[in-house]
């Protein structure tokens, strides 16, 4: 059974930095997207950024610049380093992994990654 479990969120001022962390339990697929998408009660979801397995990554233009997403294999965990982060970026994050494949890996499918972690809060204060 896949597991993941988010931490690293918190509350931080405009401009400051967050690092996001996934861990990924019970998967074995060799090609895969996992990524990580938002969501703001009263919003739609967003995907923020993905990545396949050969490395390629893929960001919502809202967080370009800002945001990296990487992972650690070794660790077998996901990361999302947020830098320069504005009020907007408020949400619920969520790491998200597909059925394996990889395919249609950006980040505006973020819902083909149907295995979704609990969640992890980020809150940035203007």
């Amino acid at each position: 059974q896949v597991q993941l479990v988010e931490s690293g969120g918190g509350s931080v001022p405009a401009g400051g930095s967050l690092r996001l962390s996934c861990v990924v339990s019970g998967y074995t697929n060799i090609n895969y997207c996992m990524g990580w998408f938002r969501h703001t009660p009263g919003k739609e979801r967003e995907g923020v950024a993905v990545i396949h397995s050969d490395g390629n990554t893929d960001y919502a233009d809202s967080v370009k610049g800002r945001f990296t997403i990487s992972q650690d294999n070794a660790k077998n965990t996901l990361y999302l380093q947020m830098n320069s982060l504005k009020p907007e970026d408020t949400a619920m994050y969520y790491c998200a992994a597909d059925n394996g494949g990889g395919r249609y890996c950006q980040a505006n499918n973020y819902f083909l990654l149907t295995t979704w972690g609990k969640g992890t809060q980020v809150s940035i204060s203007s």
